[in-house]
């Protein structure tokens, strides 16, 4: 074991038992029954700030560590499309979900359409987190393979029982103790960086870099496809960021949880910048290291002594914890409180708890799983998790929001067809994270055939009892563009497909019909009564 190993072991084993000890300490807050769940709804804008900024900024800090390593500050992009998710939550969602209480994304599905719906969501959502959850630990575990030679599986591993450990005393004031303290490891690990970048390989190998490798200085490096699919993907989840929900809406009153995710997106700016230039760094030191994430140790080895090495990836453990704890728990409470009180309507509040500890025990075997499997590609987990996620709870979400004319089957089946779309999708790709099957990425099929389904299966179940609204301003918008799309697609076909747009225009065309029919189609409230009646009867038969 190298000497950087021992300052990596030394400063990670101290920042554990300090989080356990956070842990035990927000044990103590837990004093009635939302309180482990969403803290008694008592945060401050800057526990929802730190807590806000160590999930999304942390987790793509990693991710651009790795893109612009590959592609250069094309990677920025990533960054940008999550400061873009993030402003668009506090001024557009985050205030009405508040009002509502909302605790996840499944119990809203649920409350609105019953157990079958909450169990089968609730399941899907807590499958995903921790793919997100790998993702970020991919990064520290592949620190500590470089300088320990231990396995990144093994490292993966240790990841997921501590935040199995320190998740199971206090919940969500374990989340908000151990976010805060991140902040101090998240602010060494960037100055620490810096240094390293001016030591070598300095603006002058910046502009040596750009003499041979130009591409690397190339806003589109990455492919218009890619930076699309980043962008449209954080855009759909602006109604489904269900573990930043859970934190922000923990806040005392709707306004301190809009002013801290506000914070939190000017917050994102040194970590996406110091992302980019950490990444390019190591590529013009460290240019044929086996992945990028193998090759930012590997530089710094070269550039720092053991002990700065070692506090730059005490942050970079700080970002792993940052977003995988959060990801945890709130994969978690879907499976333990949604799923659970799906199966068993019953349960107390004591219960749902205990069920939430258990499944915190299951997912961090998934996420072990998920880390023997791939250990490599942490900006390909995230957006794999998003797309199996955001296929199945897209539309059910914007129904329960905004079209009560949906049927309880309606909402089963597409969260079926949607999530076993994406992932068909992704299987017929051979699972590439840029090559995709027929030039369409998996998020745009799974989540058109989500909405499809939905529809389809709504104006089934209530044919007799539909009335059209004549009138509608958004409606004929929605319409119009929905045609508009759809002859984009059909007229400029061969560019669209080559340019790797095609997927998109068809799913905001889908998008677009899907807007103009929950705005010109309403209940015949005679007939709906009927229907209401026909449907209790069946899903109880």
């Amino acid at each position: 074991m190298t000497e950087y190993g021992v300052w990596t072991i030394i400063l990670a084993l101290g920042y554990t038992f300090a989080l356990i000890t956070a842990g035990q300490i927000a044990k103590r807050r837990v004093t009635k029954k939302d309180s482990y769940f969403v803290g008694n709804r008592n945060f401050n804008k800057w526990i929802v700030a730190f807590c806000i900024t160590g999930l999304f900024s942390g987790s793509t800090f990693i991710s651009i560590l790795e893109l612009s390593y590959l592609t250069g500050i094309s990677a920025i992009w990533y960054g940008v499309a999550e400061m873009v998710q993030i402003f668009i939550i506090a001024l557009l969602i985050i205030r009405s979900f508040r009002k509502k209480m909302l605790v996840t994304v499944s119990g809203l599905i649920g409350d609105t359409y019953g157990r079958t719906a909450k169990g089968l969501s609730g399941a899907i959502t807590a499958f995903a987190f921790p793919m997100w959850s790998v993702a970020t630990a991919i990064a520290f575990a592949s620190a500590f393979h470089v300088f320990t030679g231990i396995s990144l599986s093994l490292s993966v591993a240790f990841t997921a029982i501590l935040l199995f450990i320190y998740l199971q005393a206090g919940g969500m004031w374990s989340i908000a103790f151990t976010q805060t303290m991140n902040m101090f490891a998240f602010g060494l690990m960037i100055v620490i960086g810096v240094v390293a970048f001016f030591i070598n390989p300095g603006i002058s190998g910046l502009a040596a870099l750009n003499m041979e490798r130009p591409e690397m200085f190339n806003f589109g490096s990455v492919g218009l496809q890619v930076i699309v699919v980043w962008f449209g993907t954080f855009l759909v989840n602006v109604i489904l960021a269900q573990a930043a929900f859970q934190m922000a809406l923990s806040s005392r009153s709707p306004e301190e949880g809009q002013k801290g995710l506000v914070m939190a997106g000017f917050m994102a700016i040194p970590f996406i910048v110091g992302g980019v230039i950490f990444g390019i760094s190591a590529a013009t030191v460290v240019p044929n290291a086996s992945t990028g994430l193998i090759a930012i140790p590997q530089y710094l080895m070269e550039v720092l002594p053991a002990p700065l090495v070692g506090l730059f990836f005490l942050g970079v453990w700080g970002c792993a914890l940052g977003w995988g704890g959060p990801c945890q728990f709130s994969g978690a409470t879907s499976l333990g409180r949604d799923v659970g009180s799906a199966i068993n309507p019953n349960a107390r509040g004591d219960q749902l708890i205990k069920y939430t500890k258990i499944s915190l025990l299951l997912l961090t075997g998934l996420m072990i799983a998920f880390g023997l499997l791939r250990t490599e590609q942490s900006a390909w987990w995230n957006v794999f998790a998003w797309t199996i996620r955001n296929s199945a709870t897209f539309a059910p979400v914007v129904a329960a929001l905004f079209w009560p004319v949906v049927t309880k089957r309606a909402v089963v089946a597409s969260l079926f067809t949607g999530f076993t779309s994406g992932l068909l999708w992704y299987y017929l790709g051979g699972w590439h994270p840029q090559e995709f099957y027929l030039n369409i990425h998996p998020v745009w099929i799974g989540s058109s055939i989500n909405i499809v389904t939905i529809t389809l299966v709504t104006l089934a179940n209530r044919r007799t009892s539909l009335r059209l609204r004549k009138t509608d301003r958004f409606g004929y918008l929605g319409l119009i563009g929905g045609v508009i799309f759809t002859l984009v697609n059909i007229l400029y076909f061969e560019q669209a497909y080559n340019s790797g747009l095609f997927g998109l225009f068809m799913f905001v065309a889908v998008l677009s019909y899907f807007i103009a029919a929950i705005r010109f189609v309403r209940l015949d409230e005679r007939g709906a009564i009927v229907a209401e009646e026909q449907e209790y009867i069946a899903s109880n038969s």
